[in-house]
């Protein structure tokens, strides 16, 4: 998809708004410093604190964010809506502008099992990947 150039406000979206679009908005508020950039969640779950760890590996702190609900009459308020899992992408009802949406389908480290060090790389490799996304994206807006 061909992302447009006009693009002012971009919104993450996930199912929990726990770990991968909270991680997501923080990085991109890092890198994209001219857009308003925000995350939500279809059924918000408290923030992950490996999600809060990884992140603050990278000196960027979340410890006080609150997992959001997105409210589906604000959505038309973006204009660039990037889901992060299925389930948010085949249950928010604007995913059919694809000039307003992308999916990234990355993997939810909330569902590893493992000891706490297994744990904690995956988070580490899942923020990697969302570090590279965000990125491009960059790039690309």
């Amino acid at each position: 998809m061909a992302i447009q150039n006009n693009i002012k406000s971009i919104l993450f979206l996930c199912t929990g708004n726990s770990c991968r679009s909270q991680i997501a908005e923080a990085i991109a508020k890092k890198v994209i410093h001219d857009k308003v950039i925000e995350s939500a969640g279809t059924s918000p779950d408290p923030v992950n604190p490996y999600a809060i760890k990884v992140l603050k590996d990278i000196a960027i702190d979340i410890s006080a964010n609150k997992s959001k609900k997105i409210k589906f009459n604000d959505i038309d308020k973006y204009d660039l809506i990037i889901t992060l899992c299925g389930d948010a992408r085949d249950h928010c009802p604007i995913i059919n502008l694809p000039s307003k949406h992308i999916h990234w389908d990355i993997e939810d480290p909330a569902k590893f099992k493992g000891t706490n060090d297994q744990i904690n790389s995956k988070f580490t490799e899942i923020r990697d990947i969302i570090y590279k996304h965000i990125n491009l994206l960059k790039e690309e807006i």
